[in-house]
C-alpha cells in the first residue's frame, strides 16, 4: 500500500525551486527529501522531477513515502492492544513486563517483534520507528510511525512540547501540594549507572502533577513531562518524598502491593503528522494499578 504526501502550488509559491520549498514551506528534512528524490518518489504531473525543478503555480506535488526498507527484527506473532491505527502511525497498549525493543538481552518477544509482525500481516513494508518508548515495567500508550515523514514531524512535535504525554501513578503517602511542577535538573551518576539522582549538574527537568485521588497512605497521581529524561518521573516523585509504589529503584518498598511501578502512560494528545487535526487517545489503568488502588482505600 503506497502512501503518499500530495502538497498544491500557491500562487505564491510559483517560481520557487522545489527543494527550498519542500525543506523551508514544508519543513521536511533534508535528508527525507535528498532520499526521496534519489529514489525518483518526487513527482509533479506523473514526472519525477529534481530537487532543483521550478514549480508552476497550481501544480501538485506527490511524494511516495514507501519505500524498500530492512530492520534487523525478527517478526513474531502478538495479540496487540491497538489503541490507533492509520496510514502513519500506530498506536499500541503496551502491557507491563514488556521490553519495547530488541536488546542484547532480549533478542526476541519485544512490541517491536509483534510490531513488524503486524506490519508484514497486513503487506505494510514498514520498519518499527518509535516515537516514545517505556521502561520495560511501565504500561501504557506507545507512538510507532510508519514512515520517515511521520517519524520526522512527531519527533519535532516532542521538541516543540506539542505532543503530551500523560501518565498516572500511584505514590507513597499524601503529596503536600494537589497540584504542582517540579522542576529539578536529572543526572546520571556514572556511566554504567542505572539510577539517576536529582543534581545541578544534571539536565534540566520538568514534571507538572495533579492528585486525581486522595488515599489513606497514598495518592493516584495524573502527570504530565515538559521534558523526556530516563526514569523521569521516578526520580521526581522519589525526589518529593513520594516514590511510586513497587518501585524497587527509586522506593523501598516493604510491602509487595504491586509487582513493579504502578506507573501507567494513560494520555497522549498530539498533531496527526497528515492532517493537522489534534488526536487525543486515553488508555484505562491495567488490572494490577486497579487492584492495588482498591487495596489501599
Amino acid at each position: 500500500m503506497a502512501s503518499v504526501l500530495e502538497f498544491e502550488i500557491k500562487e505564491e509559491d510559483n517560481g520557487r525551486k522545489l527543494r527550498d520549498y519542500l525543506k523551508n514551506h514544508i519543513g521536511l528534512s533534508t535528508r527525507l527529501i535528498r532520499g526521496a528524490a534519489v529514489d525518483g518518489r518526487i513527482r509533479i504531473k506523473d514526472q519525477r522531477v529534481k530537487l532543483n525543478h521550478i514549480l508552476e503555480a497550481g501544480d501538485t506535488i506527490k511524494i511516495e513515502l514507501s519505500k524498500e526498507e530492512d530492520q534487523n527484527i525478527e517478526p513474531e506473532e502478538m495479540d496487540l492492544d491497538i489503541v490507533y491505527e492509520d496510514e502513519d502511525i500506530l498506536v499500541i497498549n503496551k502491557p507491563p513486563f514488556t521490553v519495547v525493543h530488541p536488546t542484547r538481552s532480549h533478542p526476541s518477544g519485544t512490541l517491536a517483534n509483534g510490531v513488524l509482525y503486524h506490519f508484514r500481516s497486513k503487506g505494510e513494508n514498514c520498519i518499527v520507528r518509535l516515537v516514545s518508548r517505556l521502561d520495560r515495567d511501565t504500561s501504557g500508550l506507545i507512538i510507532v510511525a510508519k514512515n520517515q515523514y511521520s517519524h520526522m514531524f512527531l519527533a519535532k512535535e516532542m521538541e516543540k512540547n506539542t505532543l503530551i504525554k500523560g501518565y498516572t501513578a500511584v505514590v507513597w503517602g499524601n503529596l503536600k501540594e494537589s497540584k504542582g511542577t517540579i522542576n529539578a535538573p536529572i543526572y546520571r551518576p556514572t556511566e554504567d549507572s542505572i539510577k539517576r539522582v536529582v543534581d545541578p549538574r544534571g539536565q534540566e527537568s520538568i514534571t507538572h502533577y495533579e492528585v486525581v485521588e486522595s488515599l489513606s497512605k497514598a495518592d493516584v497521581v495524573k502527570l504530565r513531562l515538559e521534558t523526556g529524561r530516563t526514569h523521569q518521573i521516578r526520580v521526581h516523585l522519589s525526589h518529593l518524598g513520594n516514590p511510586i509504589i513497587g518501585d524497587t529503584l527509586y522506593g523501598n518498598d516493604e510491602e509487595i502491593l504491586i509487582n513493579r511501578q504502578a506507573l501507567h502512560a494513560s494520555h497522549l494528545s498530539f498533531f496527526h503528522p497528515r492532517t493537522k487535526e489534534l488526536i487525543n487517545l486515553s488508555s484505562d489503568l491495567p488490572e494490577d494499578m486497579k487492584s492495588l488502588i482498591r487495596a489501599l482505600k
